[in-house]
């Protein structure tokens, strides 16, 4: 960074928002106005993955650089340890004040990891509650895993779970803007507002929806059944894909609330920044942009995400700093382990000493315009449902490849084949390089038996804390409601001239002598 005094971070995280979905990639019906400014006077990384194709480990790797079998956080029901350095403690240390409107999906009893602030509850639970079982073999378990209600019925709703939470991330973020700008301005902030949309279920206000119309939606690229490998295939029995009957137009209807969902999400990004501009923090402020994961939105008759193929794991990501980087696109493969370190040296203004090793790296020099490397490789590890042991993606160039002992290797060249049609694995001989190179890097057997070992220990301790009295681990955040407005306290005057933003104007010089 060339100025002095350290810019803002708003982080902006999108739940399943698929790549391939964005204008910005190449779509050419969806509209996103506000995400399609910032990509055009910002940097877009046209190959980043998800480093792990689930909502809690792959938030976890975004805060920590970590892949889950460093951590711990195997799947949406494990713990998140409070001994792991997120890039939050990294920027409080710097002189940031930190905050998260929005999902995060940490369990444990530790739900700020680093924030000083924390202005919503979570959407979901931090409990061990949705532990999967792989010694089941992909039974299913009915109260929590996915089925095809989502896209069996979609459509408008003027107000739903996820639409009530995501305007409160808004409206809360939109507020610490402007509180930051009245009462905290000496330090620079770091805001993470993080939505639950465009993820299932693919409902969306009237509003949203209206600017799509049926006819004009895409169907899927990839057939429903001739395409589906082993690991699909699970996917596809875990879901329930197979319980309904599910025609074009169910899948015109669910792609259409997703379509609509996103631009939902894009509204929201243009409230936060127009928050910023009112505020004139915009020009001094990073604004990263990024998802978990992505969804699969029928493509091989599938839904959601949990698959290194495409749909799921492609995943945006752009940042926007036109004052400091200029506008570009990033051809390297990047994943959501690259985020710390970034975060890190953006905020120190050059590269920051961490105090462990992380699994990912920093993207600065990429912004500032380096000379891309051709053997950059993005990592994946995948340890939750779905699978019935570790998973894992390298992507190196054009090449991904996906390998788990359980089922046949995958290699894909995305240049030639950007649809993952044809598994070049079989006598390939970068197939067996790469599945060498995972086999070096990972202790497969080993991670295989902790996974294990936790999903045992974390099934019998949610059945145990089922009896007696429960105290929850979900956050509650705090409403300082006797510091808000106006309290006896305070000088009412004092109170009603810092509380505005800009200042008035001062009147001393009007005071009658």
């Amino acid at each position: 960074m060339t100025s002095a005094r350290k810019p803002n971070i708003l982080f902006i995280m999108a739940d399943q928002m698929a790549a391939r979905c964005l204008p910005i990639y190449g779509h050419p019906l969806v509209k996103t106005p506000n995400l399609s400014r910032l990509a055009a006077e910002g940097v877009v990384f046209e190959n980043c993955y998800s480093s792990s194709p689930l909502c809690a480990p792959a938030r976890a790797t975004v805060m920590n650089g970590l892949l889950p079998s460093r951590t711990g956080v195997y799947d949406n029901a494990a713990e998140f340890p409070s001994a792991i350095p997120s890039w939050t403690h990294y920027l409080r240390q710097l002189g940031y004040k930190t905050c998260l409107s929005g999902k995060m999906h940490f369990v444990g009893p530790d739900q700020l990891h680093g924030f000083e602030d924390r202005l919503t509850t979570d959407i979901y639970p931090a409990d061990f509650g949705w532990t999967p079982n792989w010694r089941l073999k992909q039974e299913r378990i009915d109260w929590w895993y996915h089925n095809m209600t989502s896209v069996l019925q979609p459509g408008i709703a003027e107000i739903s779970n996820q639409l009530e939470f995501d305007d409160d991330v808004a409206f809360q973020a939109v507020r610490k803007i402007y509180d930051h700008a009245r009462f905290d301005s000496d330090k620079p902030l770091a805001l993470l507002a993080s939505f639950s949309h465009p993820h299932d279920p693919y409902a969306a206000r009237k509003v949203f929806w209206d600017i799509y119309n049926d006819a004009d939606i895409d169907m899927p690229r990839v057939g429903p059944r001739n395409q589906r490998d082993a690991h699909s295939q699970r996917l596809y029995e875990m879901s329930a894909m197979d319980d309904y009957v599910v025609t074009d137009d169910d899948v015109r209807k669910a792609r259409h609330g997703y379509y609509a969902s996103i631009s939902y999400i894009d509204s929201l990004v243009g409230q936060l920044l127009d928050a910023l501009k009112a505020t004139n923090m915009l020009d001094n402020t990073v604004v990263v942009f990024t998802s978990d994961h992505g969804d699969f939105l029928g493509e091989r008759g599938l839904w959601y995400k949990m698959s290194y193929l495409e749909p799921s794991a492609h995943i945006p990501m752009l940042v926007w700093s036109p004052k400091t980087y200029k506008q570009r696109r990033v051809k390297e493969p990047v994943t959501l382990a690259d985020i710390l370190p970034t975060l890190a040296d953006i905020g120190n203004g050059k590269p920051l000493a961490l105090a462990r090793v992380v699994d990912g790296r920093s993207l600065v020099p990429l912004l500032e315009g380096q000379k891309e490397n051709d053997e950059a490789t993005a990592w994946g590890e995948y340890l939750a449902e779905g699978v019935v042991a570790p998973m894992y993606m390298l992507r190196r160039g054009p090449w991904k490849f996906i390998h788990t002992p359980t089922d046949p290797d995958q290699l894909f060249n995305i240049d030639d084949d950007p649809d993952e049609i044809t598994n070049l694995a079989a006598g390939h001989p970068l197939a067996a390089k790469f599945r060498a190179e995972v086999e070096a890097k990972f202790d497969i057997p080993r991670i295989h038996a902790q996974v294990l070992e936790s999903q045992k220990s974390r099934l019998m301790m949610f059945e145990a804390m089922k009896n007696g009295s429960l105290f929850p681990w979900d956050f509650q955040p705090l409403r300082k409601a006797s510091e808000q407005y106006t309290r006896n306290h305070m000088s009412v005057t004092e109170r009603d001239l810092r509380s505005r933003y800009p200042q008035a104007p001062d009147i001393e010089n009007k005071r009658v002598k």
